[in-house]
């Protein structure tokens, strides 16, 4: 099973060249077995909102179509995964990338990432 860091989802979706070859084959190979965390689409909003990000259509609609169009499964955030991403490590600041930490740990997940500091997580595979 694979999960998209938010990144490696706006990419895909965008059909942006920024995915890396191996990300590009996990994807390839793993078609039917993408995942969305729910938390890429508030993480998505928020840089929306504060001007980090523009998208062709509002967030909203952006995703719903995105997941639609890639046939991606939809993880949503339960608090078992919330409260797991808060007793992690401290080695990444971002609760929306400790969100997707806990998750990948939570179930046998690879995730689809460019930050190297997820990388550094016990027990946890990262693809890029």
């Amino acid at each position: 099973m694979i999960l998209l860091d938010t990144h490696a989802f706006i990419w895909l979706a965008s059909s942006s060249r920024n995915l890396s070859a191996k990300a590009k084959h996990l994807i390839i190979a793993n078609a039917s077995r993408l995942h969305i965390s729910v938390v890429s689409a508030w993480e998505i909003s928020i840089l929306v909102r504060k001007g980090r990000l523009e998208l062709p259509l509002s967030p909203e609609q952006y995703v719903e179509e995105a997941i639609e169009h890639l046939s991606l499964l939809e993880i949503p955030l339960t608090r078992e995964i919330a409260q797991r991403s808060v007793m992690l490590p401290d080695i990444h600041n971002d609760p929306f990338d400790r969100v997707l930490v806990a998750e990948c740990l939570s179930k046998p997940f690879t995730l689809i990432s460019a930050d190297k500091l997820i990388a550094q997580y016990p027990g946890i595979h990262v693809v890029w």
